[in-house]
Parts: structure tokens; sequence; C-alpha cells
């Protein structure tokens, strides 16, 4: 029994052992004891993590790989988890009691909301690692100044060191997507920013980005900037030419 691909859920089987084996090497182990696999397919990540006798859920909304995993792999190891849902919806407090990091070839259409996801349920997500359409892991582990340094690059270096790890050529993927790939490894360093509201840093952070082209004094006017920060060199700059820490300072100021 063979999964054939499909479009509507961006799937792209890795078919490449190598690289399958250099992705799965690539968790660190520290501070966690499972992972979960997003979207498995027909488990080319998966037997790796097993058969280095380590724990392994999945989560898979495709049924069909769901039974081809469950005839593949179920049967063998009786500790194999499926959870045939969507990850996205998924509810960690109810499924976990213990840190789990995040593996997968991540569909490219979903790859950003997984990270947000993971980014909302980091208290339980020490690490990720994942292979995402190229463009999109460069923009995770972009510094300031990049022209990819953005939402998604701020959002995640506030919680993880996050790291280009190697790019993976399209050729080995069936079918073949029309984009590189690039695996990237995220560890997360702190929960919480200590003296910052969440809702707030976000806000400012988004706000910040959805006009960049714009100083952060006209990108973040509709947020209602505080007299006291009227004459604050940062209003002076874009988005882009401040670094995490800057903008955790500026949504201090901010509130």
């Amino acid at each position: 029994m063979k999964v054939k691909a499909k479009k509507h859920l961006g799937q792209h089987f890795l078919n490449d052992e190598n690289i399958a084996r250099k992705i799965a090497e690539s968790l660190t182990w520290e501070g966690y004891n499972r992972v979960l696999e997003i979207g498995p397919g027909m488990g080319v990540l998966t037997k790796y993590i097993l058969e280095a006798k380590r724990n392994i859920s999945v989560v898979e909304i495709d049924t069909e790989s769901v039974d081809y995993l469950k005839e593949n792999f179920q049967i063998t190891y009786s500790d194999f988890e499926i959870f045939s849902e969507d990850f996205l919806r998924m509810n960690f407090d109810d499924k976990f009691n213990e840190q789990i990091a995040v593996l997968g070839n991540f569909p490219y259409n979903i790859s950003s909301q997984i990270v947000f996801k993971v980014l909302e349920e980091r208290t339980k997500v020490p690490e990720l690692v994942g292979m995402f359409q190229k463009e999109v892991a460069e923009r995770i582990a972009a510094s300031k100044g990049s022209k990819v340094y953005g939402i998604l690059s701020v959002l995640s270096q506030a919680y993880y060191h996050c790291d280009y790890l190697f790019t993976v050529s399209e050729n080995v993927f069936t079918p073949p997507p029309k984009v590189k790939s690039g695996v990237l490894i995220m560890r997360r360093y702190r929960e919480e920013i200590e003296g910052v509201s969440q809702k707030k840093f976000f806000q400012v952070v988004k706000a910040g980005f959805g006009q960049r082209r714009k100083t952060l004094r006209n990108a973040l006017k509709a947020l209602g900037i505080p007299e006291t920060l009227k004459d604050h060199p940062f209003l002076d700059l874009r988005a882009e030419q401040l670094d995490v820490e800057e903008f955790i300072t500026l949504t201090k100021l901010m509130e």
C-alpha cells in the first residue's frame, strides 16, 4: 500500500533516506523525551525516531496516511500514538502532560501557522525541527536589517533560538515542489518575557511590520503612542531596524 500525495493538503513526500535521517538526527533530545511529528505521510522521518528507540507520536489529517501508519508502524510499536486530526486545532493540555518537541516535513501552505501554534504552546514545546519552504525558514532565522526579517522572525526569536540548518533540493520529493526547502531548528530559551504583555508585544510587532516602509512613528500611530515616547529615537526607525530586545523595550515604553 502506497499513499498518494494530495495537492489540497500540500503533500510532498520526502524520498531521500539520507536527508530524512539528517533531519531526525537534528533533534537534540534536551529537556524532552517525546516528539510529535506533524504530517508523517508514509513515515520516512518517523522510522528513524522509532529505530533509535525514541518516543514519537504523530498527528495526521490524511486518513489514507493514518491507515498506512496503523498497518506499518502501530502493529510493531505498541507505544506509537497516532492522532488523526488537524495539528492547528490540537489541544496540547488535553493530549500531553510532558514536554514534547515538534518535528516535520511541513506542508508549505500552513507552515507559518504551525510556527504560530508552537508559539502559543511554547510552555510545552522546548524544540522544533522542521522542513519549510526555503524562504520561510530563512525568514524565521533572519536578523534585523535583512529584507526577509519580519513578524515571524521577531515573534519566533523572542522565545526560541532559531538556526537555519541546511537546504534541501526540490528533486527529493514526490511530487517535487516548485521551490527549494530549508530545515530549521528552534530551541526555546524562555517561556515568557518579563514585564511585557504578550498581547501588547504581538500587537506592536505586527503593527510595526504591517507598514514596513513607514517609520515606527507612523506604523504604530493606530496603537496610540504615549506622549512620553514621542521623542524616542526608535520612532524614527523602520521595524526592520529593531532587533528582538529592542522590540521588547519598545513594547514596555508603549504600555
